[in-house]
């Protein structure tokens, strides 16, 4: 099979802050991606309070995959298929971490489809090793003063420690 451009992927999320289950299903995701783009939604669908900025997750989350030439990370606003068609992504990746992150997610996927045809999801799971984690967790945890290293790269740790001084 030859392809006439690249296959790109669309892995959206708040990210707030990224853990190692977030990127995790990044690099599962470039083994069916020619390219990955993390991206960052700037205006929240759900109600909760921000650690970092959305400059600051751009920032960290660059830094996360410096190496990795085949991801790219932005910022988006509004429809994910509207920001899908502006990138000329094919389809988007969503993490699912236990069964009850499936009926979400998979309305969303309908719905995703419903405004765009052809706009496909595909469920990845992280390592097992990640299946408990999520950044709600990661950021309580923190703020509690508990230790998260085992749960964020060294950059994020950083920059979790340079915001809660």
């Amino acid at each position: 099979m030859t392809r006439d451009r690249p296959v790109i992927a669309i892995y959206p999320g708040s990210f707030d802050p990224l853990t190692k289950g977030h990127e995790d299903v990044v690099r599962r995701s470039l083994c069916v991606a020619d390219q990955v783009i993390i991206a960052i939604a700037s205006s929240a669908t759900q109600v909760k309070e921000s650690f970092f900025s959305v400059d600051e997750r751009l920032e960290v989350i660059k830094e996360v995959f410096l190496s990795e030439e085949r991801v790219k990370c932005l910022i988006f606003q509004g429809l994910l298929v509207d920001f899908a068609r502006e990138t000329g992504a094919q389809f988007v990746i969503r993490g699912l971490r236990a069964v009850s992150d499936f009926e979400y997610e998979f309305q969303m996927a309908q719905m995703n489809r419903e405004l765009w045809d052809g706009f496909e999801t595909i469920f990845l799971t992280p390592d097992q090793s990640y299946s408990f984690l999520s950044a709600s967790l990661v950021r309580e945890i923190a703020i509690l003063g508990g230790d998260v290293s085992n749960f964020v790269s060294d950059p994020v740790l950083k920059k979790i420690k340079e915001a809660l001084g």
